[in-house]
């Protein structure tokens, strides 16, 4: 599709054989991709339904190479996007037609395993499972697990402030990670933190983790890793809905019990996972919890048993406990591949992510199945329970014409409803170009200046990831500041095919 560009913009594409060459120089190789065919790869993220291809790919191998890339973009006004595994469900990797899309995987090593200060020091394309495997040896793990642990990047975790199953007790990315390296437009190089707890000053390591590639780009990551848990089990509980299973989840809070992880999945989604990967999920239920209780022996014992009691007064129908390890790993590994399994009885599916307070669940989950029937589209609802981070996965099929515009917008209702209900619009999966229109439902202008002047603080010139989070951007003069960049600031239109 044509996309209307700025002259400023028209003219970088004019110069591209320039900018392609002045970046071979400073990444030597196979660091620098310019081919069509060959960037097709890098033409999205996990949100599909976007693509667009960049003006070239780099793919820098030390942090000199990236501060030399961005002092060069930085100088030349052109528009840089990061990237890590390309996991995004938001878009926040969408690369721009005229920009440099900037990968971050050959960034894939452990510089440091330090048990003494129980961390590990990485760079930002290590995969998140690849740090608990390294560590595993010593009875340690990394806390956070999304789902997509196995290709996703910790780089990218940082990004999105991602979390996982087990966040509910060990915390998002922004309570496990306690140092970062990281380079500014300008290609000046930055270290925040270190391998000790609660750094002085202000707390720009919680600024960065989950500001999608806005501020910065991560170059190195110091990870808490943990001693893993003396015993942990997993508990399945059937509910006859799932209404009597988000019940469940508020009283279990309610009485204190705080789970490894709590995890709930209703009928069309324990339906297309078991037939996936044949964890044993009780198939007669129409909403399912995963409860971990992980801790001392006796502990764990006494838990059980409160959270059954707990169960059967919300009326369940079924309860199973894991009586091994392998047990335990299969329960969670069905709730793992809850999204791939999905995609077996739908040709698409939209990921929607929101989060609400606990004791709404009922009450949204009811809201969302009546805009399933008024839209006319089947839902998969599989939520971070615990938490009360909800992903409803909208089924569609997109090669039929209008059904993408009409889940977008029963995608839109769900988050307005989270909002709605006290909650927010994303638990862990950004804004990116996915949300960024629905930002004035949940902060007033003056948040959104306010957010921009901080964004302003770091990249006065707006080349870092434009067009995401913002549904409007000033030029940082407007915001209050004494320096004015040059030229407008960019909003590119989104191509969706």
């Amino acid at each position: 599709m044509s996309v209307q560009m700025p002259e400023a913009d028209q003219a970088i594409l004019g110069r591209r054989a320039e900018i392609v060459a002045a970046l071979r120089a400073i990444v030597p190789g196979e660091g620098v991709i310019a081919a069509e065919s060959e960037m097709r790869p890098y033409e999205s993220d996990g949100l599909t339904a976007y693509k667009a291809l960049p003006m070239v790919v780099v793919l820098p191998e030390t942090t000199e190479q990236v501060a030399a890339v961005l002092r060069y973009c930085h100088a030349n006004g052109i528009k840089v996007v990061p990237r890590g595994a390309g996991t995004s469900l938001s878009g926040g990797a969408l690369p721009l037609i005229d920009g440099v899309l900037l990968g971050m995987a050959k960034f894939s090593r452990i510089r440091e395993i330090d048990f003494d200060n129980r961390v590990a020091v990485v760079e930002p394309g290590v995969t998140n499972l690849a740090v608990s495997t390294a560590v595993a040896h010593a009875g340690f793990y990394y806390a956070p697990d999304p789902s997509s642990q196995i290709a996703c990047t910790i780089g990218g975790n940082v990004a999105e402030n991602s979390g996982g199953v087990h966040c509910l007790k060990y915390g998002m990315t922004t309570n496990n990670i306690l140092g970062l390296e990281m380079v500014l437009i300008t290609g000046e190089v930055i270290r925040l933190g270190g391998k000790h707890l609660d750094p002085g000053g202000y707390d720009l390591i919680g600024i960065i983790t989950g500001s999608e590639g806005l501020l910065g780009v991560v170059t190195e990551i110091t990870v808490r890793v943990l001693k893993k848990p003396e015993t942990a089990r997993a508990v399945l509980v059937g509910f006859p809905s799932s209404e009597d299973a988000g019940e469940c989840v508020s009283r279990i809070i309610g009485a204190g019990i705080i789970p490894g992880g709590m995890e709930m999945m209703d009928k069309p989604a324990i339906h297309a996972t078991e037939e996936f990967v044949h964890a044993g999920y009780p198939l007669d239920v129409e909403a399912l919890l995963i409860v971990e209780l992980d801790g001392p022996k006796a502990e764990v014992d006494y838990l059980i048993e409160r959270v059954a009691s707990i169960a059967k007064d919300c009326r369940s129908t079924t309860l199973r406990v894991s009586n091994s390890e392998d047990e335990r790993v299969l329960f969670w590994a069905g709730r793992k591949a809850a999204f791939p399994a999905v995609g077996r009885i739908s040709p698409d599916y939209y990921c929607m992510d929101g989060t609400i307070p606990r004791a709404r669940l009922p009450q949204v989950l009811k809201r969302i199945r009546e805009l399933s029937e008024h839209y006319g589209l089947r839902v998969a609802n599989v939520f971070h329970a615990g938490d009360g981070n909800l992903h409803p996965l909208i089924l569609y099929d997109a090669n039929k014409p209008g059904e993408l515009e009409k889940t977008e917008e029963f995608g839109s209702e769900i988050l307005k409803l989270c909002v709605e209900v006290g909650g927010v619009l994303t638990g862990e999966h950004g804004v990116g170009v996915e949300k960024r229109d629905l930002m004035p439902v949940m902060f007033t202008e003056d948040d959104l200046n306010q957010q921009q002047r901080l964004k302003c603080a770091f990249d006065a010139g707006g080349l870092l990831n434009p067009g995401k989070v913002f549904p409007k951007l000033h030029r940082c003069a407007e915001l209050g500041r004494l320096h004015v960049h040059a030229g407008k600031l960019p909003f590119p239109d989104i191509p969706r095919f």
